[in-house]
């Protein structure tokens, strides 16, 4: 189990981040990753969000090649039990193929970020016609799966900053979209509901 939850790290990133990003690219010619670099309250999101990308990849190999020292990540020893890692296992799983359909269904309109340069279609229909934000709740199990499986003080503190900072993104995602798309974003968030 060690080593599986640090290869199906590194596997979600590649199949949630790599390879959506060169297949926008590759039909696109444009580069979907568009957070900005600067000291935007947007470019400090992402900042946060690597920053949570690293701690999810340290957390997971000192796991899988320093075992010994899991105990200075201060677990919660009585969630410990097969039926709560199964259940954190089944959501990893789960939301890694909630995010691979709801980016399929974004198509080229898929970026991280807000593209302000270049305009993207309102998608509203597949899994957008059940809620605002499947990527990012799918992010959001992701991140609670991987508490369930691995309970400790750094795993639950990667929870609660993804959560904290997507409320934040998704604002700022759905502000753009409704000065972008105007009524048509107005009457499809009052019919859809943000997560579900």
């Amino acid at each position: 189990m060690k080593y599986y939850l640090l290869f199906f790290c590194l596997a979600y990133f590649a199949v949630t981040f790599l390879l959506p990003s060169w297949r926008v690219w590759k039909r696109t010619g444009i580069n979907p990753f568009v957070v900005p670099r600067d000291d935007s309250a947007y470019g400090f999101i992402g900042k946060v969000f690597k920053l949570l990308t690293a701690l999810v990849l340290a957390t997971v190999s000192l796991h899988a090649f320093a075992e010994r020292w899991d105990k200075f990540l201060l677990p919660a020893e009585y969630l410990e039990q097969p039926g709560i890692r199964w259940a954190g296992l089944l959501l990893l799983h789960g939301s890694l193929l909630l995010i691979v359909v709801a980016q399929a269904q974004m198509r080229q309109s898929w970026r991280i970020g807000i593209d302000e340069k270049n305009e993207t279609a309102l998608v509203v229909s597949g899994l957008f016609g059940h809620s605002r934000n499947p990527i990012f709740l799918g992010m959001l199990l992701t991140m609670l799966g991987l508490f369930l499986v691995l309970p400790n003080a750094a795993t639950l503190l990667i929870l609660a900053l993804s959560w904290a900072v997507l409320q934040i993104q998704v604002r700022l995602e759905e502000a753009f979209l409704e000065k972008t798309h105007g009524q048509g974003y107005v009457d499809y968030s009052q019919e859809t509901r943000r997560w579900i």
